[in-house]
Order: C-alpha cells, then sequence, then structure tokens
C-alpha cells in the first residue's frame, strides 16, 4: 500500500470513529465509547498515523520538522494522550473532539509534502530538546482546548441552553483539575525546552545564543503559564481567570513557533 493510501486510510478512520463517537453521545450512549472493542478502535488510526510520521520526520538520518509535520505530530501526541488519559479521568467523550483535528493533522503532510530538513539532528541534546519541545506544545494545545470547553459550557450553563453533546462531558470541576495537571507538566517542559536552548545553542543551532523575536514569545508564554500557576496555587485563580491566562499564555506559544515557521516556510521559502 502507498503512502498516499496510508494516509487516505487513516484520515477515513479518524473522520469514521469521530462520525461514531459524536452519535452515540449525541444519543446519550457515552458508555458506549468505554467498552469493549470500541474502547480501543483509536488504536488503528493512531498506530498508522504514528507509522507516517515516523517514516517523514526521519530522512537520511536527519529529522524533518517543517510546519505541517510538526503540526501533525502535536496532533498526533494530543490525540493520544487524550486516548491514554481516559483510563485515568472520565474524558472518553473529548475524543469526539480531537478525532476530527488528528484527520487534518494526519492528511497535512499528504497535501503539502515539502520537507524542511534540520541539521546536526545527530545530537541527543538537539533530539531531547526537540522532543520537550514538542511534548510541551501538545499539551498546551489539549490545555487550551479544554479551556475553550469550560468557557462554552459555562456560559451555556448560565443561559440553560447546553447540547446533549456538550451534556456528556465530564463535570467542570474535573476539566478544570485536568486543566492544571496538564498545564504544570507543560510548563516544565517548556521551561526544559527555554532553558536548554540557551544553555545548549551553540550544539543545537551551531551559534551561540541570541536573543530573538521566537525567544521573546517563548519566554512570555512560559511568564504567562508560571503567574497562572502561582495565581492558582497561592489565590485559588479558576474559571474565567484561567480560562483567559491559558488561551493568552498559549497565543504567545503560537506566535513564537508556529507563527516564526510561518513566516519562513510559506511566506520567506526558507
Amino acid at each position: 500500500m502507498s503512502n498516499l493510501s496510508l494516509y487516505l486510510v487513516t484520515f477515513l478512520a479518524y473522520g469514521a470513529l469521530a462520525v461514531y463517537f459524536w452519535r452515540e453521545q449525541a444519543a446519550g450512549r457515552e458508555d458506549a465509547l468505554c467498552r469493549g472493542a470500541v474502547c480501543h478502535a483509536v488504536l488503528l488510526p493512531l498506530m498508522l498515523h504514528g507509522y507516517l510520521l515516523y517514516d517523514n520526520l526521519f530522512i537520511n538520518g536527519e529529522m524533518n520538522f517543517g510546519l505541517v509535520y510538526s503540526l501533525s505530530l502535536i496532533l498526533w501526541v494530543t490525540m493520544l494522550v487524550y486516548w491514554v488519559g481516559r483510563f485515568f479521568y472520565p474524558i472518553a467523550s473529548l475524543q469526539t473532539l480531537v478525532l476530527p483535528l488528528a484527520a487534518v493533522g494526519a492528511l497535512l503532510p499528504a497535501l503539502f509534502p515539502a520537507a524542511h530538513v534540520q541539521p546536526k539532528t545527530t545530537s541527543l541534546v538537539f533530539e531531547a530538546h526537540i522532543v520537550m519541545a514538542v511534548l510541551a506544545y501538545s499539551l498546551f494545545t489539549i490545555a487550551v482546548l479544554h479551556a475553550g470547553l469550560m468557557s462554552l459550557v459555562e456560559k451555556r450553563l448560565h443561559h440553560a441552553m447546553l447540547p446533549r453533546v456538550l451534556q456528556n462531558l465530564p463535570p467542570l470541576l474535573t476539566m478544570e483539575t485536568l486543566l492544571f495537571r496538564i498545564i504544570s507538566v507543560g510548563f516544565i517542559l517548556l521551561t526544559l525546552t527555554l532553558a536548554s536552548g540557551i544553555v545548549f545553542s551553540e550544539e543545537l543551532f551551531g551559534k551561540p545564543w541570541q536573543f530573538s523575536h521566537k525567544m521573546l514569545f517563548g519566554f512570555l508564554s512560559w511568564g504567562v503559564f508560571g503567574v497562572l500557576l502561582m495565581g492558582h496555587h497561592f489565590y485559588g485563580w479558576r474559571g474565567r481567570i484561567a480560562i483567559r491566562w491559558t488561551v493568552s499564555g498559549f497565543v504567545f506559544l503560537v506566535l513564537a513557533y508556529v507563527g516564526t515557521k510561518f513566516v519562513m516556510e510559506v511566506l520567506l521559502h526558507r
């Protein structure tokens, strides 16, 4: 089977599961998503997606981290975290909302196959730096999805207009607890990513560390999430305050990474 066929199969598998999950939730049969073969059905597109990523992220021993490949990887990790997390939290219904995003993410490299090979990928420090960065971005992607859902549910509850699908989401308190745990782990990984970028700059990028707009937005994001965690710990920040700070931190993170990638690869073709 060609890679193009695998891309289509992966996309269709994610899409079919998204439709099935959506129908089950809309019919009030959320428990069916956690039983039997359905519970593990997500593993099929996840494994196919993972295989395609591995096949494209490593070219002749070097790492290919173009924009679309990075986005695809982030969405794959996001989907994986949701699938594993539903063994520990009642969040099976949240997979319904992530499956369509994962489907699009799986297909992106087939639609925009341009490679962007990174130099010096034989360094373990470089690979560790990349892994930490991807995990941090993935966790903060999950965090902002959580924040958006919490905001939507809270607004709908005030107006007594909660759609059936949203009624099956975990309680707000559960989502909030999970949100801060995700942000905490993401903050640690982002701290390590920024620190390694400074300390090992010459080994990672072949030149001494220099302050840039990418680093500026990265540190702004780090500061926002750091203040949010301190506010939650010492002052009990939650609800709308937590949602606003989460979204703000994520916007800075997007500007630091995706914004830079978009300008360099799409606008400047570099």
